[in-house]
């Protein structure tokens, strides 16, 4: 058994190497390969012919045959083509009864299948069974009803034969199943073949409540068209819109249908009710487009293209109702467009906005809202004209804005601002008395308040509010600056000078060197040499900062007179004096500050160059230090070390120490030599 199968093993060929792989100079392509192939293949082997001579041997040959047919549908599941090939060779034996008997036995097993009924009524007509036809035909489809092609098959062969009225009863059983739209088209045809209008449109009546599609209801329709019958066609399309509703295709060929009737307004009408109903239609607002850069004029199309638009911004808000962004649109859109009659169309549009509030009481929620309510107030007073309107529109805003955890400055100052509009102070007075109580964020609306006062005069109002603000917000500076520049400007010098002094005593201030500079400044103005001079003072004993020891320095200078010589003396003196304060600070107090130290001499020295003959240049010479350029390592989040250059200063009195340093280590190293020896 080993040595069978060794010898029936096939030893292929080793694969020879291909040493030369340069292209061949004659080419052959696949065509010329698979055709050389084609003509060295060997003729099929076909069986050999078989002429029958007698009945004997006809006999014999119908057995076998009969025999290996009947042996091949005995083996399980035997294939439907099997059935077809038996019955067909009975057939072609001209042996009917037995063919139809091998028709039946296929059915038995297979009577669902639709295609071996359809062969089986195909064999019966072709060979003129009408009879028999119809009889498996009339089986199939009570059998199968949803097989579409088996009724579609009866009734062909019932309209053949002449049978009409079988047909129009194949088709009536068929509709009773209810079939596709194809299948009622059908019968509809099949009834307009033979002229049989009133039948025809029973069947359609029967076909859209079967099927109430739009291309149900405009087949219908068509067939009215067709036959002359306009109001019956109107008829349709409207019971189509009554029924569909919101179908574009009903609306685009309904207005088609009135083009062509000559119903221009009619048409129209109807285009802008589909539009109303459907909403973004492409097709039926291209439609309309077309049909009014034909028939109408170009008010016309601008209408259709508002109307567009119109519908967007509709779908918009109907998805998203907190979109605020859509609102402004739709809204400008209205306000644009609209005409004079128009105005309760864009205060609708208004309401409907206004009625998506926030779900949370999160000021960045109502940032874009609150513009809606400031618009539609806007437009109420100076569209419709409408005072009373605007009025009860800031009313219904501020009632509804939750105050207590945030609040608009700017709608209080366009509510209290429209009621100065109307000439009606009371009621200003009175909403921005209760922004000030109710409003979180007070600044803006102090600030509008008491420059609303002063421009009407009212000077013990503009102090009173002054004095709440301050009590609400003591530490801003700004504050404080204005109401003493108030008193100032009213020559109220002991006022201002008090509100200065409050001002300074404060404990806590957002910008103090704004108030000491404006107090300064004040008392500078009023010639009050002393005051300020003693002011600098004050200011000194807070803070050292090298600005300050400038500013004074200055201040002192600027005291000189053109003509005193002795007064220029003495200012120029008391101005070293302060300088020279402020360098020995910076020399004992604050070593480590030597930037500010440098910068204060470079002041020093350009005051006294801007002395002239007076200066003396020298004595600031000698202060002045040398800067040098060094380089520190920083450690940076990575652990790597650079290097950053920086300028040092390096003062006398620190370069003398330096110096006897050096003397100092020559000196030892001298003795130790000494000893050495």
């Amino acid at each position: 058994m080993a040595s069978f199968v060794k010898d029936a093993q096939v030893k292929l060929p080793r694969p020879t190497r291909v040493k030369n792989k340069t292209p061949a100079p004659l080419q052959i392509t696949s065509e010329q390969l698979l055709r050389e192939a084609r003509g060295r293949q060997e003729p099929e082997i076909l069986p050999p012919k078989q002429n029958i001579t007698d009945s004997a041997e006809l006999s014999d040959y119908r057995l076998r045959r009969r025999k290996d047919f009947e042996d091949r549908i005995r083996r399980p599941g035997p294939p439907t083509q099997t059935w077809v090939n038996y019955a067909r060779w009975e057939e072609s034996q001209k042996d009917y009864a037995r063919a139809r008997s091998v028709w039946e036995r296929a059915l038995q097993g297979n009577y669902k299948n639709h295609a071996l009924w359809l062969k089986y009524a195909e064999f019966e007509m072709k060979n003129k069974f009408v009879n028999s036809a119809r009889n498996v035909w009339d089986r199939a489809v009570t059998i199968l009803p949803r097989a579409d092609q088996l009724w579609y098959k009866y009734t062909h062969m019932e309209e053949m034969v002449g049978n009409i009225g079988g047909a129009r009863e194949v088709f009536e059983r068929w509709m009773k199943w209810s079939p596709d739209q194809q299948g009622w088209l059908s019968f509809i045809n099949f009834e307009l073949r033979y002229r049989e209008t009133e039948r025809a449109r029973d069947v359609y009546e029967r076909f859209v409540l079967c099927h109430p599609k739009a291309s149900s209801y405009i087949h219908y329709a068509e067939f009215e068209v067709k036959g002359g019958e306009v109001e019956r066609a109107r008829d349709v399309y409207e019971r189509a819109v009554k029924n569909l509703g919101d179908d574009e295709e009903i609306f685009v060929a309904y207005g088609e249908f009135e083009e062509r009737c000559k119903e221009v307004e009619r048409a129209r009408v109807i285009y802008e009710f589909g539009l109303d109903r459907v909403g973004r239609g492409e097709e039926l607002y291209r439609k309309f487009v077309a049909f009014e850069k034909q028939y109408g004029d170009k008010e016309g199309v601008d209408d259709v293209t508002v109307k567009r638009r119109r519908l967007e911004y509709e779908e918009k808000v109907r998805n998203n109702p907190l979109n605020y962004d859509a609102w402004f649109d739709y809204i400008r859109l209205e306000e644009v467009e609209a005409s004079v009659g128009d105005k309760e169309r864009i205060r609708e549009v208004y309401e409907r906005a206004i009625a998506n509030v926030p779900p949370a009481n999160e000021k960045r929620y109502w940032r874009r809202y609150i513009y809606l309510w400031i618009n539609y107030a806007l437009y109420e007073e100076i569209e419709a004209e409408d005072v009373e309107r605007a009025r009860q529109v800031y009313r219904e805003c501020l009632n509804l804005v939750p105050h207590a955890s945030f609040s608009f400055a700017k709608l209080w100052l366009l509510a209290a601002q429209f009621e100065i509009r109307q000439l009606n102070l009371t009621a200003a007075r009175k909403i921005l008395g209760n922004a000030i109580g109710k409003a979180p964020n007070k600044d803006k609306i102090f600030k509008t308040y008491i420059d609303i006062e002063l421009q009407l005069g009212e000077i013990d109002r503009c102090r009173r509010l002054y004095e709440k603000y301050l009590v609400w917000s003591p530490q801003k500076c700004n504050v404080w600056c204005k109401y003493s520049e108030l008193e100032n400007s009213l020559e109220e010098t002991e006022r201002a000078r008090g509100i200065f002094e409050l001002a300074v005593s404060q404990t806590t201030l957002d910008l103090p060197e704004l108030v000491w500079k404006a107090y300064i400044d004040f008392e500078m103005s009023q010639g009050e040499v002393e005051r300020t001079r003693a002011l600098y003072e004050r200011l000194l004993e807070r803070t050292k900062h090298y600005k300050v020891w400038v500013s004074f320095a200055k201040f002192e200078a600027g005291e000189q007179e053109e003509d005193a010589t002795e007064r220029k003396r003495e200012c120029i003196r008391r101005t070293r004096a302060v300088l020279d304060r402020a360098c020995m600070y910076y020399k004992d107090a604050a070593p480590e500050l030597k930037e500010e130290r440098a910068v204060l001499l470079e002041e020093w020295l350009k005051m006294e160059v801007g002395f002239g003959m007076l200066g003396d240049v020298s004595i600031v010479e000698s202060k002045l230090p040398k800067k040098l350029k060094k380089r520190k390592a920083i450690t940076g989040e990575d652990g790597s070390i650079e290097f950053v250059e920086y300028t040092d200063y390096i003062f006398p009195e620190e370069l003398q120490t330096s110096n006897l340093k050096i003397l100092e280590a020559a000196i030892r190293w001298k003795k130790q030599k000494v000893d050495a020896f």
